[in-house]
């Protein structure tokens, strides 16, 4: 049994049927970065916090065990940039939680390595595109940036287990719309998948995690006629057995959310997210936060020893619903996902399918870098050549 349900089935199960305790939790745990993508702003939205310590951090593992979380997601910024990451991820495992990774490639081999041998085998890495240099300008003009993190997927899929589940983020914008198609046959081939998010837009006086400041990354609506053909291949693909891990509830509301139209996928809870019952999240100075755009107004340090606690009373839950009602809802990915898994049948059936049973789909391919280069090369030439 492997992926996300290494954390137990028991508190996962409980937090899909009675919506009580928290399947996954968002921690962010700096808010420092060595890019600047262009659809990223949590250096700036989390610019005024210090980040919790070594010991806060392994303290706030204990407190997610004691209220049942399943899965943490370890992110940032960039993770990797802090340099007890690995002691931070052996700390929630030794609790029984389980760690997702998240990465723009800046993680070393030998981090890679570690967490592979602790059993902190489930990554994402950022990449919305085939192109090299396309890839570096996303990151902010970065050279070599895109050859960085394939090199890094390379390392795993030489040094993690067969049978992890690593998958590709990838941001949909005008300039790489036309590479998603392309990105999923690649990620295939090797034994990743892919998760989409459309990009999202904010004020630069009141920015948000992960949402732009520049509106060329929104599509128009002369764009969306393409949108539209795009989603559409790749929902035709996932049902051929690509690896596209968004459910079709997610991509029809990622069609509403790029062309302005209210999103469903919120619906079966009175059109309310499900923080703080199924998720929420951890600034990088160890306080709860509904999301990672809307923090609490009061302070509830989910390292203090009283937080299990406050949680099972629900101190918190007032406020966060309150601010969740007034959201206009988000397509983030991972909430979105939780809610629909947890919601609608079909989405859960894929989920325990895919997780619980693994198989082919979830078997990485080892290669050299340089292979690894050249399989992406060739496998967009081979699809973009085939689209003309």
């Amino acid at each position: 049994m492997s992926g996300f349900f290494e954390g137990g089935i028991r508190p996962l199960a409980s937090s899909v049927l009675m919506h009580e305790n928290p399947l996954y939790v968002q921690f962010y745990v700096t808010a420092r970065c060595n890019l600047r993508c262009q659809q990223c702003n949590v250096i700036y939205a989390n610019a005024d916090m210090e980040e919790c310590t070594t010991e806060q951090a392994l303290r706030v593992a204990e407190n997610l065990a004691a209220i049942g979380t399943s899965i943490v997601l370890l992110t940032g910024g960039e993770p990797f940039i802090r340099r007890d990451i690995i002691q931070i991820a052996e700390g929630f495992i030794a609790n029984g939680v389980h760690p997702r990774l998240q990465t723009n490639g800046l993680a070393t081999f030998e981090e890679l390595e570690r967490m592979a041998e602790i059993g902190a085998h489930d990554i994402s890495i950022s990449l919305d595109s085939l192109v090299p240099a396309l890839q570096d300008t996303i990151n902010g003009g970065y050279d070599e940036s895109w050859f960085e993190a394939i090199k890094k997927v390379a390392h795993i899929n030489q040094v993690f287990p067969e049978d992890s589940f690593c998958a590709f983020g990838c941001v949909l914008a005008p300039s790489n719309i036309d590479e998603i198609v392309p990105l999923i046959h690649f990620a295939t081939k090797i034994g990743w998948w892919v998760s989409l998010v459309p990009a999202h837009e904010s004020d630069p006086t009141r920015p948000r995690s992960f949402s732009t400041f520049d509106p060329a990354l929104l599509f128009s609506p002369d764009d969306y006629p393409r949108v539209r053909a795009v989603l559409d291949q790749v929902r035709a693909m996932k049902r051929q057995g690509f690896n596209l891990y968004d459910s079709d509830e997610y991509l029809d509301d990622i069609y509403r959310y790029i062309t302005g139209n209210p999103i469903r996928w919120r619906r079966r809870n009175e059109n309310v997210c499900d923080s703080p019952n199924l998720y929420f999240a951890i600034q990088p100075n160890g306080e709860m936060a509904v999301c990672c755009d809307y923090r609490l107004g009061k302070s509830y340090p989910v390292y203090d020893p009283h937080f299990p606690e406050w949680y099972r009373e629900r101190r918190m839950f007032p406020e966060a619903h309150a601010i969740a009602q007034a959201c206009s809802g988000c397509m983030y990915g991972s909430f979105p996902e939780i809610t629909i898994s947890a919601r609608f049948a079909r989405p859960m059936l894929e989920r325990a399918r895919l997780f619980l049973q693994g198989g082919p789909k979830r078997r990485l391919v080892p290669m050299r870098a340089e292979e690894m280069a050249e399989l992406a090369a060739t496998t967009r030439q081979e699809v973009v050549g085939a689209a003309v």
